[in-house]
């Protein structure tokens, strides 16, 4: 007969002793009842007792805090039966699955994770107190897109095998737009000049993609601090943001935002001290210092002058030295006068340079770019330096640099460079659409072969009248040094004939070696050398142009050609430059040894002007001059042409210049191309380097003279976008000055596959 000592044991009741009175007894057996899904071994782990050993008051409030502090378990309860411990448990039901029904502003995979953030999950312990968080969870990820009015309605509901189905039904609603900002308190500034600083705005043309209408927390916060350094960068010191309220109107569709500020006073600089330990001469840190006496205050200013101080003492080895400006205001006279503070900290060196995330790049050609040698001083211009040629190789979409200090010692830096590959081979596919049709071009490039940083291309132009095949090859470090080798070699074919627009056609082919020399690491000069052959077959009724070329120089010629090239790249990236500059000048001459002797000179400037954080200033000039030596004239195909999507937008592809009498463009011994273009973000995508927006003017001048009056011109916007089927181009021109005869193109562009 079964005579059992019994007790319920409550959370409550475990914590007293005085609720657990029963007398000690050895165990001889744990049985574990009520489990359905637990393990009995998890059960055990809790145990504070095993067979064998003395059961106690003590041990069985242990025994009951540790399995409810599981979570498992709603009711946990003991018995006692001839010595053999029964645990009874009544386990909590677990989720077996979540729908959500209704969400169409976010992917169910997104709000799932969120979900999974506060512990409801699939397969998790369901708590119904985490249906309201869950609840809130999801509004709170509405309210983030401004939908204010989304209603979620939650369903639990019970399943065989002590498990439950969770069903959220969503309401989204319509998103709520900001109706009004206003301004209180603003006297120096109108209230329309300091709305233009912030990215919040008022329904407008193009907010309905970039969103910039809808409220957001974070955005606010970040236009309130343009606000500060706006006011700040005009000498603002006593500026500050006094209040903000958000209304939102009861049926949750319009938001207001009211802004209360001080102004307060005008400070400009007294005067400008230095303190510390410079370690470099005083006059040469003063010019590092943009703020000076007499000046009103500006932050970015202050700022940008600690920042120069910090990086030319970090060039002399001192990586963490601090530049602290320290203000001293006068609020009767509205001066402020500012102590530079400068402690170096210690000289330390480059233990060692780690490259990441190369997958195909060898680590040589990222390391022969480095300025910044192992076991040599730390140097903060030589590192970014290092950074901005490892950039300029175009092969990585980001090039991350640390220097993190050596554990366990203070003196010792590690340098790592982290890069995130990109496609370096693309197939490159063009198109144009204009009065006469398509013209199609291709090219097949290759600008990292095998990782070793050699370049190969294999270029295709093929229209009704041109046909072009080339192939190139650029080894970039022939030398340890830097002097680099190549050659080139073409065939390229005209046929104006097939039109009936020239009676007369031109085969030239050829080939160049060159090598280029760095002189700094920012400039080097390429020598080439090469020959090539033209012929010339001019039919009956060929232009006047074309049969006073064959009285010249004949059917047949060749070319002995000579090339000697300088340049120099000072951007701060090759993918998506902002800032910085990149400039060439070229003379090419047809040696004695040929049949042909001419010489042609070019020159072209491209510069890029950080206008904002999100808009750059792009302008380019392109010159060039050529003639034939002994009273001879340049041969015709040696002409300048321009006009296309890669110098004057808008117009068929060289067909800017003199025209024949069959309307054909002649090109001309003289060239001169500006460029004016606005680069910034597509709306919406800040952040997204991959796509840019432009908007430009065009302007070029073909022919024997400089004259403007031959000057053709554009305007219009473009669109590039490195996508992930290779990079493609797009514009939209409108001439703005054409003659009679230009062919236009108004719509031109270029698509590449990237591999």
């Amino acid at each position: 007969m079964r005579v059992p000592q019994h007790f319920l044991l409550v959370v409550a009741a475990a914590m007293t002793s005085s609720a657990l009175a029963f007398d000690p007894f050895v165990v001889k057996d744990i049985r574990i009842e009520g489990i359905q899904r637990t393990e009995a071994g998890t059960i055990f782990s809790y145990m504070p007792v095993k067979v064998g050993e003395t059961m106690t008051d003590d041990k069985a409030a242990q025994a009951i805090r540790s399995l409810y502090a599981t979570g498992f378990f709603k009711d946990v309860s003991l018995e006692v039966d001839n010595g053999v411990l029964i645990v009874n448990v009544q386990e909590r039901p677990s989720v077996a699955q979540i729908d959500i029904v209704g969400a169409k502003e976010f992917s169910k995979e997104d709000l799932l994770k969120g979900l999974r953030s506060i512990g409801l999950a699939d397969g998790r312990i369901f708590d119904r107190g985490l249906l309201d968080k869950s609840e809130q969870e999801l509004k709170r990820q509405y309210i983030s897109r401004g939908k204010y009015s989304a209603q979620i309605t939650t369903t639990a509901t019970p399943l065989e095998r002590n498990r439950v189905a969770v069903r959220f039904d969503i309401v989204e609603g319509e998103v709520a737009k900001i109706r009004q900002i206003s301004v209180i308190g603003n006297r120096v500034f109108t209230e329309k000049e300091l709305l233009n600083q912030f990215k919040l705005r008022t329904p407008g043309l193009l907010t309905w993609f970039s969103k910039d209408d809808q409220y957001s927390k974070q955005k606010l916060a970040a236009d309130l601090e343009t606000l500060r350094s706006y006011y700040l960068d005009r000498g603002y010191l006593e500026f500050n943001v006094d209040s903000t309220q958000i209304s939102i109107t009861p049926d949750k569709k319009d938001v207001y935002i009211t802004i209360g500020l001080s102004e307060g006073a005008q400070y400009t600089v007294a005067d400008v001290k230095l303190a510390g330990e410079t370690l470099i001469p005083e006059a040469e840190a003063r010019k590092l210092i943009k703020i000076q006496p007499g000046e009103v205050f500006s932050r970015s200013k202050l700022t940008e002058s600690t920042k120069l101080l910090s990086d030319r003492i970090g060039n002399d080895g001192y990586a963490f030295a601090n530049v602290n400006a320290v203000p001293e205001l006068d609020k009767d006279k509205r001066k402020v006068n500012f102590t530079f503070f400068v402690d170096p900290g210690r000289r330390v060196y480059v233990r060692r340079i780690n490259v990441t995330g190369n997958t195909r790049t060898r680590d040589e050609v990222i390391r022969r770019e480095m300025r910044q040698l192992e076991g040599g001083w730390y140097s903060a211009g030589k590192i970014q330096n290092s950074k901005q040629r490892v950039d300029r190789l175009g092969y990585f979409a980001d090039v991350n640099v640390e220097t993190p200090s050596v554990p366990g010692t203070t003196d010792q830096v590690d340098l790592n460079i982290n890069v995130t590959e990109k496609p370096t081979g693309s197939v490159l596919f063009g198109a144009g659409f204009g009065s006469e049709g398509v013209v199609l071009s291709g090219g097949i490039t290759q600008q990292n072969v095998f990782g070793s940083g050699n370049h190969i291309g294999v270029q295709i132009n093929s229209s009704k009248i041109n046909t072009v095949y080339s192939l190139s090859f650029t080894q970039p470090y022939w030398t340890v040094d830097g002097v680099s080798r190549g050659f080139d070699v073409y065939h390229r074919k005209s046929n104006p004939a097939a039109l009936g627009l020239g009676l007369y056609e031109t085969s030239t082919t050829g080939g160049q070696a060159r090598i280029g020399i760095p002189f700094t690491d920012i400039d080097s000069v390429t020598l080439g050398a090469g020959y090539e052959s033209t012929n010339l077959t001019a039919f009956t009724g060929a232009p006047v142009q074309i049969t006073s070329y064959v009285n010249t120089f004949g059917n047949q010629n060749t070319a002995v050609l000579g090339t000697v090239g300088w340049g120099r790249d000072t951007r701060d990236s090759a993918i998506y430059p902002t800032s910085g500059a990149i400039s060439r000048a070229n003379l090419e001459s047809g040696l004695p040894g040929g049949t042909l002797r001419f010489y042609k000179v070019s020159a072209e400037h491209k510069r890029y002007f950080p206008v904002t954080r999100n808009f750059v200033l792009y302008g380019n000039a392109e010159i060039g001059y050529g003639g034939g030596y002994a009273g001879k004239p340049l041969p015709f195909f040696r002409n300048y042409y321009t006009g296309g999507p890669t110098s004057v937008r808008g117009f068929y592809p060289a067909n800017i210049g003199p025209k024949d009498i069959n309307g054909d463009p002649t090109g001309g011994q003289r060239k001169l191309v500006t460029n004016l273009e606005v680069l910034f973000p597509f709306p919406g995508m800040q952040n997204d380097k991959s796509i840019r927006l432009s908007t430009f003017v065009d302007a070029g001048i073909v022919g024997d003279t400089y004259s403007i009056s031959q000057a053709r011109a554009s305007a219009g916007i473009a669109v590039s976008y490195v996508s992930p089927f290779g990079p493609l181009k797009l514009s939209f021109a409108q001439p703005v000055r054409s003659q009679a005869g230009d062919k236009l193109q108004k719509i031109q562009f270029q698509f590449g596959q990237q591999f």
